[in-house]
């Protein structure tokens, strides 16, 4: 029983070590499209986790300002849901000029 709870939670470890990173960290991700000079990228913006009214805005505004810092505008935002609840949404940023700073 022991070796098939262990072998379980090294299973469950391995799996969520495997995961993408969390698509919160969006100055990371804004700081990779400029390393890769990327013209436009799509990001995901997670809201589901948040479980506020305010949690999808504040997300949002956190990826603009990151993106908005190194030279990208927002294109296009599409809400994405599952069952009917809203999971996120699928921002589409275009480099609009240099970098600040």
């Amino acid at each position: 029983m022991r070796i098939t709870l262990r072998l379980s939670l090294i299973a469950l470890l391995l799996t969520i070590m495997s995961l993408p990173a969390v698509a919160g960290d969006f100055a990371k991700q804004a700081e990779q499209a400029v390393a890769e000079r990327l013209s436009a990228i799509t990001v995901f913006v997670d809201v589901d986790w948040g479980g506020r009214e305010d949690a999808a805005a504040r997300e949002l505004s956190r990826a603009h300002t990151a993106f908005y810092a190194r030279g990208y505008v927002v294109v296009d935002v599409e809400g994405y849901t599952e069952n009917g609840d809203l999971q996120g949404f699928f921002v589409t940023y275009r480099l609009n000029r240099e970098p600040a700073g």
